[in-house]
């Protein structure tokens, strides 16, 4: 029997070996028949893919052409960079609302030109004028660059001066935070400074529009009152020096105001006048006298010591020095006309006809003691006319 059951045992084995043998048959038949049909998915996926690369490339739009930017000129700028002194603040974008055509200047500097192979220092102003532009007529700030060939700075003094203010008042140019600035041409720009030899030199301002808010107003109201103040010590002994002096007097009632020329004045008649039209009181008089006496002692001890000041540094002065300032010359430019910006030559010619007209005019019929009564309004005339004389001649 136990023969007998081993047998059995055997025979079970063997049955239960061939079940797992034909199970894992079947599997794998399962399993080759899948694959093929994931093979298939996979294909079938490639070729949408293709298609739709395909798609892609057949909507491929060319290519645009490249744009070309007019190269710019190496003085471009010039006038941008040199800082209109006088201008008011809130008017400096107006300056530069136009692209302004200053090529006269740019080709001042070329071969052949005025300012050519010269050390020139220049500096911008501006000139407000109504002119008309596409059929509309407004104010607008005319920027004007002028240029001065000095072998030296010409000066480094700034003139602060207005209707409103009592006397002209000259500082230095860095208590305005002004200097006079190498100018880099566009093609040097990446150049070390140090190393190029600039003969061109503008007036520049490192006075950020953003920190005014910071000043008081009649901090703020200096810089748009500023004018470059040049001394001539050549010319100076030729002008006559003022004999008028200023009069505020703190009187009682309401300050007096008026001048008092020394020379053709009478202290007693011109009091009398005065308390005759009532602009003084009669107990004030004597307090008067003295105060106007005193400031034409102080009016007349400032020209002694210009004087003597300016006979000194003739004295010291080389010969040198003597002939650069002999030979100091001074040029305007005006923006020349183009089609995006107003024409100015019109309003131009109107100033210098104008101001030549009254310059004659006052030369011809003003008497010589009359002259001397405003003198103040001759020496006006007179540096006018010399201005407009050199503009006449960048002109031509």
């Amino acid at each position: 029997m136990r023969k007998g059951t081993k047998r059995k045992a055997s025979h079970k084995e063997v049955g239960k070996s061939t079940e797992e043998t034909s199970k894992n048959q079947s599997i794998s038949a399962e399993e080759t028949k899948q694959e093929p049909s994931k093979s298939t998915e996979e294909t079938k996926k490639d070729s949408r893919k293709a298609v739709t690369r395909a798609k892609r490339i057949k909507a491929y739009k060319p290519e645009s052409e490249p744009e070309f930017f007019p190269e710019k000129r190496n003085l471009e700028d010039l006038w941008q960079q040199v800082f209109p002194v006088g201008t008011e603040w809130d008017q400096l974008d107006l300056v530069y609302q136009y692209k302004w055509n200053f090529s006269n200047l740019e080709n001042a500097f070329e071969e052949g030109g005025e300012l050519y192979g010269q050390k020139v220092y220049l500096f911008g102003c501006t000139e407000p004028q109504l002119v008309f532009f596409k059929g509309e007529g407004k104010v607008t700030c005319i920027p004007v660059v002028v240029a001065i060939v000095s072998p030296f700075p010409p000066s480094d003094k700034i003139g602060i001066n207005s209707v409103q203010r009592e006397a002209e008042e000259i500082v230095p140019m860095k208590q305005m935070k002004m200097d006079w600035v190498p100018y880099i041409p566009l093609e040097n720009r990446e150049s070390q400074v140090e190393r190029l030899k600039s003969q061109i030199f503008i007036l520049s301002c490192i006075q950020r529009r953003a920190g005014l808010k910071h000043m008081k107003l009649e901090r703020v109201k200096k810089f748009e009152y500023c004018l470059p103040y040049f001394y001539q010590p050549l010319q100076e002994d030729e002008l006559e020096q003022s004999t008028i002096v200023e009069i505020i007097f703190p009187a009682e009632a309401k300050p007096v105001f008026c001048e008092f020329d020394w020379d053709l004045d009478e202290l007693e008649e011109f009091t009398d006048k005065l308390i005759e039209e009532e602009e003084l009181s009669e107990d004030q008089k004597d307090a008067f006298k003295d105060f106007v006496k005193e400031k034409v002692r102080e009016a007349k001890k400032a020209n002694r010591e210009a004087r003597e000041a300016r006979k000194k540094a003739l004295e010291e002065m080389s010969e040198e020095t003597k002939a650069a300032f002999q030979n100091m010359k001074f040029y305007k430019f005006y923006p020349l006309p183009s089609a995006d910006t107003p024409d100015v030559s019109s309003v131009k010619v109107n100033i210098l006809v104008i101001t030549l007209y009254l310059f004659i005019f006052y030369e011809t019929f003003i008497s010589k003691k009359k002259k001397k009564q405003y003198s103040t309004l001759y020496w006006f005339f007179r540096q006018l006319a010399m201005i407009i004389l050199v503009s006449i001649i960048c002109l031509v």
